[in-house]
């Protein structure tokens, strides 16, 4: 074994005994890890809060070859998420986060980009910006950076480029965009509106033009609709915190 030094972001934690938790975290250099925090639940532990869910910590673990708990042996509290005791809707934004990455990254899979990613969307929802964009931003280049992001501007069976305007069949287990004579045949088969479809492109990019694109009210219901489906059809379940997203299409 050897001891590794890295930045994560803890996304869950479970009592393992009376003094003891098993943590998950997304790392920066090592991507998700789960590793038994020994002795963390103690008063004077040297984790401190450092192990707090959407705490951004500096750890140093043994990382074990075989499918064994790795060791946290430290950790030390890089930046602490406040967000949540001012705003209930920016917590639950962050536990969605959270959620995300333990739930849709593998284990010991390094994607610095999503790490990155996820430490700019903790930051600015810690300073209370506005969610529904950063949630958004989150799902739509997390599912780029997985390779799991769907076909927006095109069909996916004959590349046939979608209209400029109206609606267009989009296939969720297509993964995505259906010309409408490519359609038939194809199971759970929504129609979208193209402008959903263009905004969603928009935060799916590699730019920073998401940042001054608002989300249309017209648009919101549809469009918080459509990623509910296509997350809860990548993940192979519904998210814990499904209720809480409902209340982005407001």
């Amino acid at each position: 074994m050897s001891a590794e030094k890295t930045l994560a972001i803890v996304v869950r934690t479970v009592d393992f005994s009376e003094t003891s938790s098993v943590v998950t975290l997304f790392t920066e250099d090592f991507g998700k890890i789960t590793a038994l925090a020994k002795g963390c639940k103690r008063p004077k532990s040297p984790f401190e809060s450092a192990l707090d869910v959407l705490t951004v910590s500096r750890i140093v673990f043994l990382h074990k070859k075989s499918d064994s708990l790795d060791l946290l042996t430290e950790a030390k509290v890089e930046r602490r998420f406040r967000g949540g005791q001012k705003s209930i809707e920016h917590l639950y934004a962050g536990y969605y986060v959270a959620e995300l990455l333990a739930e849709m990254t593998d284990r010991s899979d390094p994607y610095p980009e999503l790490f990155r990613l996820a430490d700019r969307v903790l930051s600015e929802l810690n300073d209370l910006h506005e969610v529904a964009p950063l949630v958004l931003r989150f799902e739509m280049m997390l599912l780029r950076y997985l390779g799991q992001l769907p076909e927006l501007t095109q069909c996916v069976e004959t590349g046939e480029p979608i209209a400029e305007s109206g609606r267009t069949p989009f296939g969720l287990l297509a993964g995505g965009v259906l010309s409408k004579r490519a359609r038939s045949g194809h199971r759970q088969v929504i129609d979208v509106a193209i402008d959903s479809l263009k905004l969603l492109s928009i935060y799916a990019a590699e730019n920073e033009r998401w940042k001054t694109t608002e989300i249309p009210v017209r648009l919101a219901m549809e469009v918080r609709a459509l990623v509910n489906r296509y997350m809860s059809h990548t993940l192979g379940k519904t998210p814990r915190l499904r209720e809480f997203l409902r209340i982005l299409s407001i």
